[in-house]
């Protein structure tokens, strides 16, 4: 039986559209991601699973431990929920009613950290906490900066890029009793986030991976820096660095305590164009085809889930199975309607469906209330997502 047999039998009571996570690709994935980190731990990035259930099950594998959530008010639920003891927000909030809630609640406040880099961070936790003690950890900038500053490689995130910036405000964070600063961050997104093995693109691959090798020794000397800096400070609980596609190398610097990741677990089709690792498929999307409008041609209900980021032809999903189709140019992924092209189109009738991949991980349970759980040949369970369980935290 091939795969898509295997998730058609699997899932042939269901009516699609609907989602379903491989859990025998999930757990392989997750054991090659803890192979990667080589015994440093892995924080499990919530943003990239987005479902209780599957952060539980990831969390109580060998290798992981704690969790990086995407806003306050995710942290405040998977905290009430007990799902992690040690849950970092990944973003400064600005939500005042959250950090109200969160200095008010004594389990809350002892489990969640939050990001800052900024006096106005400070500032504004300070006014919503009441002067409350709160946990905080400093977010570095990781971007590589070349010409003087004038070309940059990574994300823009925090203002603090020397080891003299991030110590001036490191400096400002211990001097306030309301302050526990027990991290740092620095995300390195250039590298983690960019594949460098783009399809038919050689010279864009050798001109990103000769940046990636600059930058992973420029950052290396400057993370170590910035960290003997902070420590002279105060202790630090955690150090952490790194993503999916940078894990290996994330850990080889010894001022790193421990590494993020998560889209690695649901292997999504953005993160195919790695030389360094090769997931499985593990989070896919059926569509049913609802019109044969030509020979060549079948069209999907719905299908229009387009990835956050620049918009290019790679944030559309991925006609994954049966292999060989395509989108219409003029049509791409639609919010009603999906036609797809290929001598493929022709194998397919009426009812039948066609398996997709999310470009990025997480952003495909904004889709769908619930996750159908795949084991081996049999549908085993089935979980809600985030927004399945009413959650729409962004």
């Amino acid at each position: 039986m091939n795969l898509r047999e295997r998730y058609d039998a699997a899932t042939a009571d269901l009516e699609a559209p609907f989602a379903v996570v491989d859990l025998r690709a999930f757990r392989a994935n997750a054991a090659a991601l803890v192979a990667r980190a080589a015994g440093k731990p892995i924080r499990v990035a919530s943003k990239s699973v987005r479902c209780r259930a599957l952060l539980e099950e990831v969390l109580a594998m060998d290798g992981f431990a704690g969790v990086m959530a995407f806003t306050l008010p995710e942290a405040l639920w998977l905290a009430g929920h007990r799902v992690s003891d040690d849950i970092l927000v990944a973003y400064p909030t600005a939500d005042r009613t959250a950090i109200a809630a969160l200095a008010a609640d004594e389990h809350a406040a002892s489990v969640i950290t939050l990001m800052v880099d900024d006096p106005a961070h400070l500032d504004l936790i300070e006014e919503a906490s009441g002067g409350r003690p709160v946990r905080v950890c400093i977010d570095v900038d990781a971007s590589y900066r070349v010409l003087g500053g004038r070309v940059r490689f990574g994300p823009r995130r925090s203002p603090l890029h020397t080891a003299a910036e991030v110590r001036a405000f490191a400096e400002q964070v211990v001097k306030r009793p309301a302050f526990t600063l027990v991290g740092l961050m620095a995300y390195e997104g250039q590298i983690a986030g960019v594949g460098d093995r783009p399809p038919g693109k050689p010279a864009m691959a050798r001109a990103i991976r000769t940046m990636q090798q600059r930058s992973r020794m420029e950052l290396a000397r400057r993370r170590a820096a910035i960290v003997k800096a902070v420590r002279e400070l105060t202790e630090l609980e955690f150090v952490n660095g790194g993503g999916t596609g940078s894990i290996e190398k994330t850990v080889a610097e010894r001022a790193v305590t421990e590494v993020a990741a998560g889209s690695g677990l649901y292997q999504p089709h953005l993160f195919d164009y790695y030389s360094n690792f090769t997931g499985r498929p593990a989070a896919l999307f059926a569509l049913p085809v609802v019109r044969r409008p030509a020979p060549g041609v079948a069209t999907c209900l719905g299908g229009g889930y387009l990835a956050s980021g620049p918009a290019d032809q790679i944030r559309l999903p991925q006609p994954y199975l049966p292999a060989g189709l395509s989108y219409d140019a003029n049509e791409g992924a639609g919010e009603v309607q999906t036609p797809l092209l290929g001598e493929a189109a022709d194998l397919l009738s009426i009812g039948d469906r066609v398996w997709f991949r999310h470009t990025k991980a997480g952003e495909l349970c904004e889709r769908f209330a619930a996750l159908h759980l795949i084991e081996d040949d049999s549908l085993t369970a089935t979980v809600p997502t985030y927004r399945g369980e009413g959650q729409t935290f962004l």
